[in-house]
């Protein structure tokens, strides 16, 4: 239940999600509809270059820095433009680490994960690592080990790069 707020504050939404898609477009809105009408709403965290510095420090401190091919493990949607999101990110991903990445899904949406990590290995790649797509664990954190990567990153969780995403996000309402 959201909580009411005098309606002399500003409200400001930032929706804690990776891509565009029911949540923040139906979901959110209607949550918020009656409570605060005049609340505003910002876009989705990602994609986002800062998202794609984030990924490339989990994989880092994971170690996997140097693999061959990485692929960008997202939770799925049935939005076919949620899902052209995560590929966006994935070739922002690519470009900030110089190595090939490629996308998967934990549901909803294909490859799975664990085939676009045989995808990538039949392609040449001798070592393929797993970014998280995801901001904390989880569900589908969990299932990435059994994925047949060679590592797996920790997902986004509080780094620094995805809280000044947020703060940027807020502060485009309050200029």
């Amino acid at each position: 239940m959201l909580r009411c707020v005098p309606a002399e504050r500003p409200v400001t939404l930032v929706p804690l999600l990776l891509s565009s898609g029911y949540h923040d477009r139906v979901d959110l809105p209607a949550a918020v509809a009656d409570a605060r009408p005049d609340a505003v709403q910002v876009p989705v965290l990602g994609p986002d270059p800062l998202l794609a510095d984030a990924l490339a420090d989990r994989l880092a401190e994971a170690g996997l820095a140097g693999v061959d091919a990485v692929v960008l493990a997202a939770a799925g949607s049935s939005d076919p433009d949620a899902v052209a999101s995560v590929h966006i990110q994935a070739t922002a991903l690519a470009a900030r680490t110089g190595r090939p990445v490629s996308a998967g899904f934990g549901s909803a949406a294909a490859p799975s994960v664990a085939d676009a990590v045989a995808t990538a290995r039949s392609g040449g790649a001798g070592t393929v690592a797993i970014a998280p797509y995801l901001l904390a664990p989880g569900h589908f954190a969990d299932r990435l080990a059994d994925a047949g990567a060679d590592g797996v990153a920790a997902p986004l969780g509080p780094h620094p790069a995805v809280v000044s995403l947020i703060l940027e996000r807020y502060a485009s309402t309050h200029g």
